[in-house]
Parts: C-alpha cells; structure tokens; sequence
C-alpha cells in the first residue's frame, strides 16, 4: 500500500473542499432559482442599496463585465432594474426589486449551515488561523489573481 504524501493529502482535502462547495451551489440554484454570483450580487445590493456596476464588481470580486452579465439575467428575471442615478444622470445604480429583495431573504446561508456553526464556534484565533491558511494556499496557486466571488461557483454565472 502507497503512503500518501503531504501534497496528496492536500490534493485530496481541496477536492473534497471543491465538491462541498460544488453541491452546496447546485443546492442553492434548486432552491433559489438563482446561481452564487447572482445571490451575491442581490445581497450587495440588499445590504448597499442602490449601487453603481462598478461598486458591485469590487464588492463582489468580480469583474465589470461579468457584473454587467449577470445584471442583465437578474434584471430580465426582475430580480433587480437599473435607473439613473439622482446625482448624475449619466451614470446607472442597480436597485433591487421586491421580487429580488424576497428571493435574498427567502435564500440560505451562501455557506453550508453546518459548516458555519461549527466555524462560528471555534476561537477567534483559530478561525483567524484557518482563514490565513486558506489565504495562503489561493496566493500559492495564484488564484489571488483571478476573478472569483468570495464564494466559489463551478459551472454558469
């Protein structure tokens, strides 16, 4: 029987992490209707009001285009509208809709609910920890310098 080396097991483990992730965002769509980067882009806008495109793209990592492309869904499926901004007419905000405002409210926990018990009771310093370890595995694979939401999405936008 082979021994499992250190980057095996790192493999392994961010597979796993992969797959989580992967179930729990089809889990999301089913019961929402709407992909991660969308529920990310309505709780932007649930928690900022109304907000320009490029305000929503720095907030949710994610590129101006992008943000533009799943604006145009979300704004097709009345989720959100886009007006003129009050202070400059030439510019455009993104405000939520009732209809957006309820599918956010109604949604769950971008995070698996018990995953996000169990974080929430360990120390402040070990959750510290572990977020400074994953920071560093996404520097070491350079995926720092990707576009990504803080919620990773496998598949469609």
């Amino acid at each position: 029987m082979a021994v499992m080396t250190n980057s095996d097991a790192l493999l392994v483990a961010l597979r796993q992490i992969n797959r989580a992730i992967d179930l729990h965002s089809k889990q999301l769509k089913k019961e929402t209707g709407q992909t991660t980067p969308q529920l990310l882009i309505l709780k932007a806008l649930q928690k900022g009001g109304r907000l320009k495109p490029s305000v929503i793209a720095k907030s949710v990592h994610l590129s101006h285009a992008t943000v533009t492309s799943i604006v145009d869904r979300l704004e097709k499926s009345k989720m959100l509208t886009r007006e003129k901004s009050a202070d400059d007419r030439r510019s455009v905000e993104i405000v939520l809709t009732d209809k957006g405002r309820e599918c956010i409210e109604n949604a769950p926990e971008m995070l698996q609910e018990d995953f996000l018990v169990s974080f929430s009771q360990l120390e402040n310093w070990e959750q510290s920890l572990l977020i400074s370890s994953v920071q560093r595995i996404a520097s070491m694979m350079d995926a720092d310098r990707l576009e990504s939401a803080p919620i990773l999405e496998i598949g469609e936008i």
